[in-house]
């Protein structure tokens, strides 16, 4: 009953092949799933806050720019602590962010 309840609140396909016996296995194995998928949003939404970073910059609308790039560089640096990214890592995010900016002032 428990492996059937638990096999389907697991998000990765590969552990319903390859359940483990032991309940302290299982319990990792879900734990582990939880962590990757709270890293993945970290990541996912880094990458969506530099697309919209950069679609700010193409726009030209100073305020926008500004605002999406704290967004930015707070969501990094959560997931730095967190974590989730290793912290150069993060800091070379940052420092592509801030290049993508610089050269939009520089070009206007």
């Amino acid at each position: 009953m428990a492996g059937e309840r638990l096999r389907f609140r697991l998000s990765n396909p590969l552990t319903e092949t390859f359940m483990a016996n032991i309940h302290s296995q299982k319990k990792r194995i879900e734990r582990a799933l939880r962590e990757r998928d709270e890293n993945r949003r970290y990541t996912s939404a880094i990458k969506t806050y530099f697309r919209r970073l950069e679609a700010a910059v193409a726009e030209g609308d100073a305020e926008k720019i500004d605002t999406e790039h704290r967004t930015l560089v707070g969501t990094i640096d959560k997931a730095v602590k967190r974590g989730s990214i290793h912290r150069n890592n993060g800091a070379r995010k940052k420092s592509r962010a801030a290049r993508t900016i610089d050269r939009a002032t520089k070009a206007e």
